[in-house]
This record gives structure tokens, sequence and C-alpha cells, in this order.
């Protein structure tokens, strides 16, 4: 491998918030180091100390003395090692190979507090003057207990059924003396997303780094799953859940690891850093590299970890560690570390962002890391060679903003912790293909295989995966009212407090999250009926719940952050008012270390906007394998190659992929499409081995040009999983959802045109009272005024008994050519699915018609808009579907359909109908210049939903004439109906004639019809590929100097008016050009972007077939800006058929006598400006 570089300025002492690492004097002179990483095959080196370097510590933080969960029941300590010793047994019972010993307590076993019935309180007498000993397999110690594994399972079995066969949640009262301690056990960094346009990011980093405020640091974005460790005790977890084949994977991976790191000390060191997580609170977040849990964009070689954060968890909010920490940390432990770039100057930066915008269509690892290498200030590459491991096909890069002291801090680490030297190879036994492969029957045995094979030393039982194995031991999902109780409780400490504001936040504004909680059988014999555990998974189901929960953390600065990846140990218990007492004197002193902390580590004095910026930047040669191959299949086996096609032109217009490449990538996906019909018939091919066929056909179609292979970036060396492929549960993925996780698939009416043998489906995402079935009236009685000879008529919902779509659908069938007002309320995703397969099926174009608001933040519709819907139904009669100034509950039907658009704001909502449907007519409903809403209104209408939320979570979906409040909801709608009707004339006031909204409708579906309506595009990134950088000059004073040249000259003259007159439309000055001298020439004149350039014209070069201004660029704020090419010129014509370069030749023509050169003396100067094409 290649030698990397690390270049440094100055360095200072490198500091944390809750840790010391060390100290050395300063120092201001400036050196380059070098660093080899190793050419082993292997995943991570086997290393081993360097000869005469003094031992380096790692020092760990002070222990806070904080409550320990119930501990005055019960021993804590004995109630883990009792848990340990019971997963213990579990091994002992399934490995014949390698006994375990039994864990003692003294002389007493676990099978005789089994045997006794007492899983859950240990009687003090047996414990008595006796000492908790951990004896593991790994130090050679063998146990004195002797009791036969099957009695004791059998034992601990009863023991354990007794407790669990009373409902002791439903029995746990809460009261005054109940409290809770909540204990995060694993999260990832904060999701933040930029409200900003990528560019506008961009922007806002050159910026920061310009002025010395800040940092860019890049990462590479290896092809993966989250893999979060917090040791054996703490957990191993996936993305959004714990306990299946993805974690049993990144278990075994990480052990693995381990043996290839340390050889023959591994089970030493593995014991030991479960130990260190434990002790010390922290969890490691891994991106989880496989080729067994299915495909991604290239099918690694290896199989391998890459530690991406490193979270403490035991004092206050969890802190992260940096870049610099998370370097030091790794090489302590020898686990694999990630390839950065830093880039502290605004040079660097912005020649960094032009190199990705000319890599983005054909970078791969080594394209793109070389280019790196080249502009940063600082590389430090990886512990492992993206290259070697997983290969070519590069996913993407991640740029976030850290502190402007990274530069100095990377250096004291890299100094400090150089890397190990390789040791000597050993056997490491069967690898994880091999182990797959052997074990196909079902997912449970290739989890028992998979973590036997880790070792007794890493993963010393199973609990976690098989809970108690038992017969009529409770399942692991338990009771919704876990999360209740929780909130009812009183925190014991102050992170519980924390945590629970951040649950309660998320229940009030209902945002999209599922609080899924477990029984944690890691704490079987802890429990009692005054003393419960539970594991908690805060799944996320959108970002927008990111974004809004973001929003409120401006209005409340204390709130902690929202995690990635959140997983949270529970234990509701009793307490006496002394240890209440004690408990509330440590939240209160944790609180105010907490406010006096900084957040997150590295946000060091940036702002809380600057501090979280981040943008993630993939390569085409990635996204055309996984969104347009893989993400493409269901597509083209669904609804054919016309419907694919239709996806992927959506999705390049999405990335504003370059016209050259748009048509490239449509022949050879065109050919795909073709290619794996023929192949595979009506049988979709599987997502998750999708490669197997995939890669041979890139691999052929690469191989026919120079072209094509650049368009694929790099195909072959395919390894193929058939044989070794994880077994997933039916439904079951890495985000523990019930069902796969869909691919939202744009629809084949996304294309900007409809063409007139499709049928048209007008349908809308509104609210009664919206006044759809008025506007489907109109557009009947005004469809001469659409100028489309297509048949048209409307369905009305209320008047349709059964299934409506399905009626629609079959409409549909009937007349297939025909446009349909589908004359009901489409109010969510469910519906719009239906919609969408619905006109993919019968080849049509659906249209969504929304009522025009603001809408607030977490709904598409504004009180405003909300208030006069249900002012338009109460003056309603005889409505077909009964609901009308007869109908007693209007207000709850309408606030029923208001929440289900819950949780997205009016851009979100739009965004996602266009993204599904490719266009969207908005309906006018209120004026712009408008007095605000009446207090009154405002207030009957919160009230309202506060209602309506009390009521949806006591009863679900339950009618609001019964329940617990149902008196409430008699005298609110009274209440409202008097409000709205007192207030009837600013009601009426603020809404635009219906006539106005009928033809602003009528418009914009004639457009839509005509295919002049054009998508808006909601994508983020808006700047293209770049190619060549160039001086741009006016053509107005090009022309202006041909003129004042040809004035004395004849000849000149009639050739400029033949040629180069009416042809000369651009003018630009070729400063570097991408094939010719390469990416990093190119992206050095980032700096230098929209910036003007005086250039001094100084001859005139002619021939039969050309014609060029020899120029000579001026500079730049004193810097000189040169130009790469031999003979710098501006082309201003060449003959039909000669390409532009030519013009190049035109000195060595003037040398031969077959060119005439114009001499300009003096010079004229013309002012151009700087851009990247």
């Amino acid at each position: 491998m290649s030698v990397y570089h690390f270049l440094f300025t100055s360095t200072r002492t490198l500091s944390s918030s809750s840790r010391t690492f060390f100290h050395f004097p300063p120092r201001r002179h400036r050196y380059i180091t070098t660093s080899n990483v190793s050419d082993s095959h292997s995943i991570m080196p086997h290393h081993k100390k360097r000869s005469g370097r003094k031992e380096q510590k790692w020092l760990q933080m002070a222990r806070e003395n904080g409550p320990s969960d119930a501990t005055e029941f019960k021993s804590a300590a004995s109630a883990e090692g009792i848990t340990n010793g019971i997963g213990r047994l579990n091994i002992v019972e399934n490995s014949a190979e390698s006994p375990v010993p039994v864990l003692q307590f003294g002389a007493i076993g676990v099978d005789q507090i089994a045997a006794r019935g007492q899983s859950s309180v240990i009687n003090a007498n047996l414990l008595h003057g006796k000492q908790s000993v951990f004896q593991p397999k790994a130090y050679g110690t063998m146990s004195a207990a002797t009791v036969d594994a099957p009695k004791q399972t059998v034992a601990q079995s009863v023991a354990l059924s007794n407790l669990f066969k009373n409902n002791l949640l439903e029995n746990f009262s809460v009261d005054n003396s109940t409290y809770t301690t909540a204990k995060i056990r694993a999260t990832f960094y904060p999701k933040f997303e930029n409200e900003k346009s990528d560019q506008e990011v961009r922007i806002r980093m050159i910026e920061m780094v310009s002025k010395g405020l800040a940092t860019l640091e890049v990462s590479l974005k290896h092809s993966g799953s989250l893999f979060m460790y917090a040791g054996h005790e703490g957990g191993a977890y996936a993305k959004n859940s714990f306990g299946n084949v993805y974690t049993a994977v990144g278990v075994f991976v990480l052990g693995r690891i381990f043996r290839q790191a340390w050889g023959t000390e591994a089970s030493k060191k593995q014991a030991e850093f479960n130990e260190f997580l434990e002790r010390e609170h922290m969890s490691i977040s891994m991106e989880l590299v496989t080729a067994v849990l299915g495909d991604h964009g290239q099918r690694p070689r290896e199989d391998y970890v890459v530690v991406t954060a490193i979270t403490e968890l035991g004092k206050g909010k969890p802190k992260f560690y940096s870049t610099p920490e998370i370097i030091a940390f790794c090489r302590r432990w020898r686990l694999p570390t990630n390839h950065v770039w830093l880039f502290s100057t605004r040079n660097s930066v912005t020649s960094f962002f032009a190199a990705y915008d000319a890599l983005c269509e054909e970078g791969t690892a080594t394209s793109v890391c070389k280019a790196l290498d080249e502009v940063a200030e600082i590389s430090v590459p990886g512990s492992i060679d993206h290259i070697k491991v997983q290969g070519e096909i590069l996913e993407g890069l991640v740029a976030r903003i850290v502190s402007h002291e990274s530069t100095k801090e990377m250096e004291l680490v890299l100094k400090d912790y150089p890397l190990p030297i390789d040791e000597a190879h050993q056997d490491l036994g069967l690898g994880l293909r091999e182990i797959c492969a052997a074990n196909r029957s079902d997912e449970k045995q290739q989890i028992k295989a998979l973590l036997e094979n880790t070792g007794t030393s890493f993963c010393p039982d199973y609990v976690d995966w098989f809970g108690i194995e038992a017969a009529d031991v409770l399942p692991r999902n338990a009771d919704r009212s876990v999360v209740s109780k929780f909130l009812q409780a009183n925190p014991s400490d102050y992170s519980t407090t924390k945590l629970k504001e951040m649950v309660r936040l998320m229940k009030e504004k209902r945002f999209p999250a599922a609080f899924k909680c477990y029984h944690n059988f890691r704490k079987a014999n802890s429990i009692s009926s005054d003393n419960l555990h539970y594991k908690m998974v805060i799944h996320v189901h959108s970002d927008s719940t990111f974004r809004r929960y973001h929003k409120e953390m401006r209005y409340q600065p204390d709130l902690w952050p929202l995690y990635r990846g959140f997983f949270v140990d529970i234990n509701l218990f009793k307490a006496s008012k002394e240890k209440a007492a004690e408990m509330a004197k440590t939240s209160i002193d944790a609180g105010k270390t907490d406010k006096d902390s900084n957040d997150i580590s590295g946000k060091r004095g940036l702002a809380d906007e600057d501090a979280n910026l981040m943008i993630k930047l993939k390569f085409l040669t990635y996204k055309l394998r996984t969104f347009l191959i893989r993400n493409g299949l269901s597509v083209l086996f669904k609804d054919g190659p016309a419907a694919y096609k239709a996806y992927y032109l959506r999705q390049m217009k999405i990335w504003n992929t370059s016209p050259g490449k748009q048509r490239q990538l449509s022949k050879m996906l065109d050919e795909w499409a073709v290619y794996i019909k023929r192949k595979c018939g009506n049988r979709q091919l599987s997502s998750s081995t999708y490669l197997s066929e995939a890669e041979p056909f890139l691999e052929q179609y690469a191989k026919r040009s120079p072209e094509n292979q650049a368009l694929i970036g790099c195909a072959g060396d395919l390894i193929r999983t058939e044989d070794f492929l994880a077994i997933v549960g039916v439904g079951g993925d890495e985000e523990g959802d019930l069902e796969v996780e869909k691919i939202l698939e744009p629809s084949s009416p996304s294309r900007d045109s409809i063409q007139k043998k499709e049928g048209l489906i007008v349908f809308f995402p509104g609210i009664p009272g919206c006044a759809k079935s008025a506007l489907c009236k109109e557009i009947l009685s005004a469809s001469e005024g659409l100028e489309d000879d297509r048949p048209i008529h409307s369905l009305m919902g209320d008047l349709i008994k059964g299934r409506y779509w399905q009626k629609v659908a079959d409409e549909r069938r009937k007349k297939p050519y025909s446009i349909v007002l589908a004359d009901k309320n489409a109010p969510n995703e469910e519906v719009w699915r239906q919609i969408e397969d619905m006109s993919r099926s019968t080849k049509a174009t659906a249209v969504p018609v929304v009522p025009d608001s603001e809408g607030t933040e977490s709904n598409p519709f504004s009180l405003d808009a909300l208030a006069v819907f249900i002012y338009r139904v109460l003056n309603r009669v005889n409505h077909p579907g009964n609901l009308d100034k007869s109908s007693p509950n209007v207000g709850y039907v309408l606030l029923m359909f208001y929440h289900l658009y819950d949780g997205k704001n009016r851009s979100e909502f739009e965004s996602e109908l266009i993204e599904r449907f490719g266009s969207l007519v908005k309906m006018p409903l209120l004026k712009s210049e408008r007095s605000p809403l009446p207090d009154s209104v405002k207030t009957v209408l919160e009230e309202g939903i506060n209602l309506y939320r009390l009521h949806t979570n006591r009863h679900g979906r339950l009618e609001s004439t019964k329940g617990t409040y149902a008196k409430e909801w008699v005298l609110w709608e009274k209440q409202l109906r008097e409000v709205l009707f007192g207030n009837a004339d600013y009601l009426t006031s603020i809404q635009v004639p219906f006539e106005f909204a009928v033809n602003q409708v009528l418009e914009q579906l004639k457009r839509i019809m005509k295919g002049e309506y054009v998508t808006p595009i909601s994508e983020k990134r808006k700047f293209g590929t770049i190619v060549f950088a160039a001086i741009d000059v006016p053509v107005a004073d090009v022309h202006n100097l041909l003129s004042s040249i040809s004035e004395n000259n004849p000849k000149v003259k009639t050739f400029i008016e033949n040629n180069i007159r009416s042809n000369l439309e651009k003018a630009h000055i070729t400063l570097a050009h991408k094939r010719s001298h390469g990416v990093i020439a190119v992206a050095n004149y980032g700096p230098f972007v929209n910036q003007k350039v005086p250039v001094d014209v100084t001859a005139l070069l002619l021939s039969d077939n050309l014609a060029a201004l020899e120029v000579h660029p001026g500079s730049i704020d004193g810097q000189k800006i040169s130009s790469k090419n031999e003979w710098p010129h501006l082309t201003l014509w060449t003959a039909r058929g000669i390409p532009p370069k030519e013009a190049n030749t035109l000195p060595k023509l003037v040398l031969q006598g077959k060119a005439t050169r114009i001499e300009i003396n003096p010079p004229f100067t013309i002012s151009g400006v700087l851009q990247f094409h």
C-alpha cells in the first residue's frame, strides 16, 4: 500500500470535558511524518507493542457515586451475578465442547438459589460473610460447582416461571414512593437535518473555515449497517433493534477483530474490554460491513467493523468523543479506525468541494482518497484499507464542521499513539461466512453458532438473544404501560429526569416514534413485585421527528438531543423516604454538573447550528447500483420497463445528474432491464442478492469501452453469497420493524407530461369542508375548458358502499383512457400507496389537489384552515354522508381527519406528494391579506386538539360519544358551534371567492394535461459535476475586440464576418480540464471561483480551420492565475468536424506557415469570472 502523509502545523494540549489525555509543551515548528499502513490481507493487523517504547496508559475518569437500582431491598451486585450465571448455564446446556464454570457467591451456587425459588431476593443468611468471586474461564480457573446443568436450568426456569406468571406490571401501582431509573445503554449521534440547502451548507462551512472558526473534517462512508456495542452486560444493538442476527453477526465480527489484533492475548483483552465498557458506562458505534446481511453497493471482500463514534453515558448527557479521541481510544484497544482528512484553510476546503464535484459521477475509492490526500492539511489513513476490505465502490463521504483545534489535537494523538506493529498470523478458526454456510436450517441455529464461535471471553451468555428458555416464561415484548408508568414515577437521578422530558415531549407532540419495551432478562433475578426491569428502544419512524424535535430544543434549550440508535434500561422500584432524599440530592448535583458542561465533544465554542453542520456526499457509481438497479427491481418486475424508465429518470433528475451521464445510464439501464427480465421472467430478483446478477452484467458492460468503464467504476471479483447469507426472520430487518421498509417508488405518472393514451385520476388529500365535492361539480360542468377530449366522470365517496378505492380501480379498468375525479378525502400514505398502485396497474396519471395553507410545524393545515373547514361543515344541510349541521360530533370528526396528517409540516407534505405523483395542484383557500385568527377561535380549537389527544391516548379510535371524556366532548362541541357562529363574518371574509379557486385549479390541471407543468425539484443538491475550470468572458467584449482588430485588415474582417460573428455565443478560457490535467489541477481553482480575473489579449491566430485569441490571465488578490494549458487561449471558431482542443496546435501551425498571427500591441485587457463547468 502506498505511503500516506500527515502534514501538521502547531500543537497544543489535548483536553476534554470529562477526560485527561496527555500533556506536551507547545512547539512552533512544522514537520511531516509518514506512516505505512500494513499490506497484510487480514482485516485488522495482529499487533504487538513497539519495543523500547514506554508503555502508555489510558487515563480513566473517576466514577460518580450515584444511586443503585433499588439497592435498599437487595444486593445489586449479587443480582447481576445471578443473571450472568443464568446465561452461563444456558451455554453449558448448549455447548458440549467447552463447559463453562458456574458463577459462585462464596460457596453458594446459582442452583442453590434457584432451587429455593428465591430468584428475586437473595437470603441474606446465605450470603452473610461471603465474598462475590467471579472466575471466568479465560483465566484458567475452574469453579467448584458440580451440579448438573440440566437440573440447574430446570430449577431456574421453575423459579422464574413462578415469578413471571403473576402480571407484575399490571399489579405495580405508581404512588409517591415509586421511583424509576433510566440508564442509556447505547446511542449514536443526534440526527440534525440541515434546514439549509446543501449549497448553503457548503457556503457556511467555507465561511467558518476561512475565518478560522472551525475545521472541516471528512471521513469515508463505509457501506454497511449501524452496530453499537456497550460490552457484554450493556448489550449489542443494531439501528433500532437487539437480540437478532444483525447483532449476533456484529458481536462475532468484533470478537474476531480482537483475536486478529491481540493474538494470544485476545481472550484476556476481550474480557478487559467488556469490563472497561461496563465500568465506564460507554458504548462504541461501528459500521458493520459484511457479505452475509444482504447486498449494498459492492460485496465486501472481508467482513469487518470500523469505529464511527464512542460515547460516554455515565455522567448526565451522553458525551461523544472527538475524532482525535476516537483514534487514541481505538489504537489503545487496537480497534479499526476510519480514514479521516482535515481541512483548515479556505484554499483546502474549497479545493475539497471542487474535487468532490469533479469526482461525484465517476469517483472510486482509489481516485477519491488520492485526490483528498493531495488537498487536505492532514490525512490520517484508517487502520483498515477500504480498497482491500470492501473494494473500489465507495458509498460516499461525510463532511462535518469540528473545532478549529482539531488539527492540533490530531497531531498529538498521532504522535503518542502510532499504529502498532503487526504480530505473526495465527489460526482464527471458522470465519463468519463459513459459520453461516454451515448453519442454514433456521435463524436461531445460525445465531447460536455465531455466539458459540465468538467465545465465552467476549460473549459469556446468550440472554439478549434467547432470553430465559422456559416454555411458560413471558415473551420478550412488554406491555405498553411500561412507558406510562415510567413517565408517572419519580425520577431517581438527573439523567432519568432528562430522559422523561424527552419521552414526554415526543408523546405529547405525537411525533412519529415508537417506544418499544421488552423484559430485561439480564436482570431476571433482580425482579420482584416492587422492582421491575425493562429495556426500551426509542424507534424514530420519520426524519421529520428529528427536525421537529430540534425546533423544540430552540424553545427549551435544556432538552437533551434526540439520538439515533437509542436504547435505555428502565428500572421501576419502590423507595423509602430516606433513600428518596438521597436520590434527590444526587440528582440536583448531577444537574448542575450537566449544565456546566458542553453538549457534544468537539462542539467547543461553536454555536449549536454550526456545531451540527454536516453534509453527506455520495458517488454515482454507488447510487447506480443501489438506487437505480436494486431499488428499481420492484418497479421493473411489477410495472414493466416503461415504469422502470420513468423511475430511474426521475431519480437522476433529483440528483441533478449531468446530461451526458444521464444518456449513458439510460442506455445501460434499458439494457439491464431487458437482460434481467429475460433471465428471470416474472420472478423478481431478490434485492438482498441482486449483485449476483448485476455484477456480471456490469462487468461485461464495462469491458466494451473506456466510457463504460468510467460509468461503472469497477466491476468483477464477485463474491457469491447465496450459500452463506444470514437468515433473517420473516419481515425482520436491522430496524426492528414489523415489516421490511418499503422503497419509495415514484409511480409512472412522475413524468412531467401526460400521454393521451393514459387515464387521469384527480384525487384530494384534504379534510371534510375543503370543498372537493363542489369543485368536482364545477370541473364536470367546465370540462370543455380543460381542452381535453377524454371522457370525465366523478365518483363521490359518500354515495359508494364498500371499498371506495377498489371501486375507482374497477372504473379505471372499464374506461382506461378516462379522467376520474375521486371525490373522497385521501388523507394518508396508506391511501396514497393504493392510488400509486392503481395508477401503475391501470396506466393512469394521478394528480393530487390540495387546499393551499401555510400549515403548522407539525401539520400541513393551519388552525385558520381547520376553522374554515369546520365552519363550512356546520353550514351544510342534507349531506349524503350525514356530516352536516345536524351531526352531533362534527368537531371530533374533523379533528380526527386533521390528525391523520399530523407529523408533517407543509413543505414535507407537498414534497412527498410531488415525489410520489410528480405534480401537485393547489386550490386557493384563504386570503393572504387577512387579520389573525380571533383568540376565541384559536382557544376553542386548541382545547379540542388537547381533548382529542387525551381521548385517543386512552381509547384509541373509539367514538367521542363513548368513553371517559363523553361529557367533555358534548360540552366542547356546543362551545365550538357558539364560537364559530359568533365569528361567522370573520370566517366568511378570509376565504377567497370560490369562483377564483375553481379557475385556478382548472388552469393548473390544464397545464399538467398539456405537459406544460414543471415539476418542482425538492432535493437539496443544486450543484453539478465539474469537468473543467475556466474564465468566462463576456461575448460582447470579444466582439468589440475583434471589430477593433478588423478595422484596418479587410482579410481578417471577412474571416470574422464569415466564421465568427454569428457563431460565437459563449467565450471562455480553459484553465484546466479533468481529463487532460487531473482532478486536483481543476479543484485547486476552487478558492477563486466567482471572482473577477483581468485577462490580457496579445494576439489573434487564424488558419483555414481554426481561430483563437492568445491570452495571459492576471491575478486575484495578488495570486497569479495560471492556465495548465501549454498555450493559454480563447477559442473563437473551429471548422465543422474539428474539435475545439485542436486550437492548441495554432502556435505550431504559425511556425509551419499554415496559420497567421496578428499581434495586439499594446495588449487589450478584458475581465472575466473564474467558474467551474
